[in-house]
C-alpha cells in the first residue's frame, strides 16, 4: 500500500503515543500531542499507510525564521523504505511555506547518515547543555 504524507494532518493521540513508544522504546503514555503541537509547533507531518499512522515528525519553531525537527519516528514495518526521509522532506516544505528560513536538527551519532545523507542536512557547529539526567 502507498504511503501518503500530510502537513498538519489530523491524528489520534493514542495512535501517536503508540507509534512514539514503538519508535523510542518506551511504554505508551498519555501525552496530549494535539495540545503540545498547537502550542509549540509550526507544523508536523503524518505518514499514512491507508488509515494507519506509519510515521510522524514534529516541526517546532521559534515563532520566526527557525524551525526544528523533533520526534522523527517511523513504524517498524515501514523502516528502510524512505518513509523517514520523505517525512523530513515534507517537513522542510511545510516550514518553508510557513516562512521559516532555517530547519535545524540534532541527532545521536548513529543517525548521522540518515540526517546528513538521506535528508540533506549539512553539518554545523552546535552546543548542548544537559538539563536532566534522562
Amino acid at each position: 500500500m502507498a504511503i501518503t504524507y500530510e502537513w498538519r494532518g489530523g491524528f489520534d493521540n493514542s495512535a501517536l503515543n503508540a507509534l512514539h513508544a514503538e519508535g523510542f522504546g518506551h511504554a505508551p503514555d498519555a501525552t496530549d500531542w494535539r495540545a503540545r503541537l498547537e502550542r509549540h509547533s509550526v507544523g508536523w507531518v503524518c505518514a499514512w499507510e491507508g488509515r494507519s499512522l506509519a510515521g510522524f515528525v514534529n516541526v517546532a519553531w521559534d515563532g520566526g525564521a527557525h524551525a526544528f525537527v523533533l520526534d522523527t519516528v517511523v513504524a517498524e514495518r515501514q523502516r528502510g523504505r524512505g518513509v523517514g526521509a520523505a517525512l523530513v522532506g515534507a517537513a522542510a516544505e511545510g516550514a518553508r511555506a510557513a516562512g521559516c528560513a532555517w530547519l535545524h536538527v540534532d541527532f545521536e551519532e548513529h543517525l548521522r547518515p540518515f540526517y546528513l545523507d538521506a535528508c540533506g542536512f549539512r553539518e554545523t557547529a552546535a552546543g548542548l547543555i544537559a538539563l536532566s539526567s534522562r
